[in-house]
């Protein structure tokens, strides 16, 4: 029983892979289809504005040390005081820390190059 349902699966797949191969032949694109609109108009610049990879990844290093801050709260909120924090954290401030020294030592910090 089980080997004739797999069977079924198997060739319910092939039917389906060759015909939705058939089903979508690939139309030969349009100039007019592929290029950008603008009002009628030809564009007046590039369509793709450059991407700032420094600036993402200032944004990831932020996001990770406020990620840290969320992390850190509720422990000071239940000890009450920030050097009261178990090892555990301490662990964690000195890996973020260390993660810090690295982004600044290879130089990803420096906005200006």
């Amino acid at each position: 029983m089980t080997l004739l349902g797999f069977m079924f699966c198997v060739a319910l797949c092939a039917i389906l892979f060759v015909l939705s191969a058939v089903i979508s032949k690939a139309v030969p694109s349009d100039r007019e289809k592929g290029s950008s609109y603008e009002c009628g108009f030809e564009p007046m610049g590039p369509t793709r504005v450059p991407f700032s990879l420094r600036f993402f990844l200032v944004a990831v290093i932020f996001l990770v040390f406020d990620l840290e801050v969320v992390l850190l709260f509720p422990c000071v909120l239940v000890n009450g005081n920030v050097w009261l924090l178990s090892g555990m954290l301490w662990v964690f401030l000195f890996l973020i820390g260390l993660g810090l020294g690295y982004e600044w030592s290879e130089g990803s910090l420096d906005w200006k190059e």
